[in-house]
């Protein structure tokens, strides 16, 4: 399977939490509540991010450099991040809610990007067996990640 299936199959799974989390954010009660969602937000979308930077960026930094937009998705990761830690920090329900909204929004519209310009722009540059090695890749660190947390 080549790494921009993978990815993009990653990206359905998040959608489907990030549905849910606009859903239910309006009606929970207590900043715990709202700490909890941000932090399964965090657990899950981090080593997406991590892959992402590490097998599928690095190999197409210089066309991101030539469109000058090398800085643009490592600053978008950062601020989701910081953002979802920020989630982490508070003790307002109001900014918590505001906070965790705004991550997944942010992610949403990074999400967005990375489809429309990033994966058809690796489909174009990349060879087919390089990208489905990258996919082997990715199978190996989540293998290699499952087996050491067990």
């Amino acid at each position: 399977m080549k790494i921009t299936e993978i990815l993009m199959a990653e990206h359905a799974v998040f959608h489907n939490l990030f549905d849910h989390v606009e859903a239910v954010v309006p009606k929970l009660k207590t900043v715990a509540e709202v700490k909890s969602l941000g932090l399964i937000i965090t657990k899950l979308t981090a080593p997406h991010s991590q892959t992402e930077d590490e097998l599928f960026i690095e190999p197409l930094e210089h066309c991101f450099d030539q469109l000058g937009q090398k800085d643009t998705f490592h600053h978008e990761h950062e601020l989701i991040d910081a953002a979802l830690d920020k989630v982490q920090k508070t003790k307002d329900l109001k900014t918590a809610k505001k906070l965790l909204l705004g991550a997944v929004t942010a992610s949403r519209n990074h999400f967005d990007k990375e489809e429309r310009l990033v994966f058809p722009m690796a489909e174009r540059i990349l060879k087919a067996r390089t990208l489905t090695e990258l996919g082997a890749q990715w199978l190996k660190q989540r293998d290699s990640k499952l087996h050491s947390s067990s």
